[in-house]
């Protein structure tokens, strides 16, 4: 993935997203100075010592808030950082948990654990989506047992693929890896 070509495009996005986590999916406020750091560190996303002071900042400010912690996931997977991208979405996978009141193994979590297949329950469709993050950067990083296992999982636990976790399946069966033999 290459960077943004337009960083004020990314910054709104960047904000946008944040804004709609901290509001609708979460159901609590992020404060106004973190929220203002993530802005100004999407707007500095060229420069990468400004931009990442800025989510340091914002993480200081709000350090388990998830908007915070989707800043520094989508910094550094555009960044192609994707090592430190995986070390963040391993966070928010253990956030989501903690959230949603699973097991903090995603290996153990089953499908009536939690109200996964509706729309209406924002938590446990932020712990999906945190999931199908997570298996996407293990495969893009060449941990293909592991990704497809957490593939394997985002899918059995939304069994209507509301968050497009077999794309991924999908992607690997056409390169040939499919299997369990890598």
């Amino acid at each position: 993935m290459t960077a943004p070509e337009r960083p004020d495009i990314w910054a709104a996005s960047l904000y946008g997203n944040t804004a709609m986590l901290a509001a609708a999916l979460l159901g609590h406020g992020l404060p106004a100075n973190a929220e203002r750091e993530l802005r100004l560190a999407g707007l500095a996303y060229q420069n990468d010592a400004v931009a990442e002071g800025h989510l340091w900042q914002a993480r200081a400010l709000a350090p388990d808030h998830p908007a915070v912690l989707i800043g520094f996931y989508r910094y550094y997977f555009y960044k192609n950082r994707l090592e430190e991208a995986l070390a963040v979405a391993r966070v928010c996978l253990l956030k989501a948990a903690r959230d949603n009141a699973l097991d903090p193994d995603w290996r153990r979590v089953e499908a009536e654990d939690a109200t996964f297949g509706s729309y209406d329950a924002p938590l446990p469709r932020f712990y999906l989506f945190t999931l199908k993050a997570y298996a996407y950067l293990q495969l893009r990083l060449g941990y293909l047992a592991e990704g497809r296992e957490a593939a394997q999982k985002a899918i059995a636990l939304d069994p209507t693929d509301k968050v497009g976790a077999s794309v991924l399946l999908d992607v690997l069966a056409r390169a040939g890896m499919g299997g369990d033999d890598e």
